[in-house]
């Protein structure tokens, strides 16, 4: 997940520091492991670099996430038209060995192309290489599935940047559990070779849908889980409410898309669930956040990033950190009566 929030703006890189202060007593971030990986359970998700903020507000997210022990970033070669992935090598610079860089291909690039073709993967990874600067990657990741291609012939050409020491980690996105389970067949008919370690789906307090199959998959198969849209696009931080005006400068007042998710259902849930946080001494955000964090430390997964690092707006603790009287479980349990 990422202390980031997805809107707002950027306007005092002291409060970024200040929200970004780990757990504000020198008690160093939880990490969970991506197969090999070892990640802070709070990352960066990097769709926003170079699109939504600027240069400079990217830069003080980076560096503000640093100063605060987070290692994870989790970019892809499709955000900003490949600006995100330049932004993070640029502004990481000689801190790169501090980072787990996770960035992801598949998606159309205007003159580079699109897909999961092994002579494809070959050329998204070395312009990945080049945009962020960098000899190798973390985490490589399909971004979605590719209908066309054979998912074997795919795992054998990200296995071949593993075995050349480019990769250490490749892991997926946006796939179903029979196509997790088709990969790890795939991988194991070959045997030695590498295996996605971790999927990418979107998950979150209003979005459960991945506790049907995938969550289990992944118990089955010992993956990690990555939530993105941990927020459901902004409507679980706080700023929308029944019978109030929807903020400006916001994706759900700009797109159509977003828009459309703010149903009477929904509504009605955020007012339970508002009303169930503060009672209890906590904002919206603390509970979607605690409460994504205790429910996947049953799942041997890593909640990481979701999207954005926009911006880093006024909140009383930074998100998955409750004061130490409360319990995470506690939370995991009861939040499903406001529902």
């Amino acid at each position: 997940m990422s202390y980031a929030r997805r809107r707002g703006s950027i306007r005092r890189p002291d409060r970024v520091r200040e929200l970004l202060r780990g757990t504000g007593n020198g008690v160093p971030l939880e990490k969970r492991q991506i197969g090999s990986l070892s990640v802070t359970v709070v990352g960066i998700g990097c769709n926003n670099f170079g699109a939504r903020i600027d240069d400079r507000r990217t830069e003080e997210v980076v560096n503000a996430a640093l100063a605060a022990g987070i290692n994870f970033f989790d970019t892809a070669d499709s955000y900003g038209e490949g600006k995100s992935e330049e932004l993070l090598g640029r502004f990481l610079g000689n801190r790169r060995s501090q980072a787990i860089i996770a960035t992801k291909f598949g998606l159309p690039i205007a003159g580079q192309g699109s897909g999961a073709r092994p002579e494809y993967i070959r050329k998204a990874f070395d312009a990945s290489l080049r945009r962020i600067k960098t000899d190798y990657i973390d985490l490589y990741q399909l971004h979605k599935p590719d209908p066309d291609v054979p998912i074997g012939e795919s795992l054998g050409a990200l296995d071949d940047l593993v075995r050349a020491g480019k990769v250490r980690e490749i892991g997926c996105s946006n796939f179903s559990a029979q196509q997790l389970r088709e990969a790890a067949a795939a991988s194991a008919a070959r045997p030695g070779s590498a295996r996605f370690v971790s999927v990418q789906n979107e998950y979150s307090l209003l979005h459960r849908e991945p506790e049907g199959d995938v969550l289990p998959e992944c118990e089955r198969e010992r993956m990690a889980f990555l939530p993105f849209f941990p927020l459901m696009s902004g409507l679980l931080t706080g700023k929308y409410r029944k019978g109030q005006p929807i903020p400006q400068d916001t994706r759900v007042a700009k797109f159509e898309r977003y828009n459309k998710l703010l149903t009477d259902e929904n509504l009605d849930k955020i007012e339970a669930l508002t009303v169930f946080a503060e009672f209890r001494g906590h904002t919206l955000l603390e509970l979607a956040f605690s409460w994504l964090l205790a429910t996947r430390s049953s799942h041997r997964s890593s909640p990481a990033p979701p999207r954005g690092g926009r911006s880093m707006t006024t909140r009383r603790r930074p998100p998955g950190r409750l004061p130490r009287t409360t319990s995470r479980k506690s939370i995991q349990l009861c939040a499903g009566e406001a529902l």
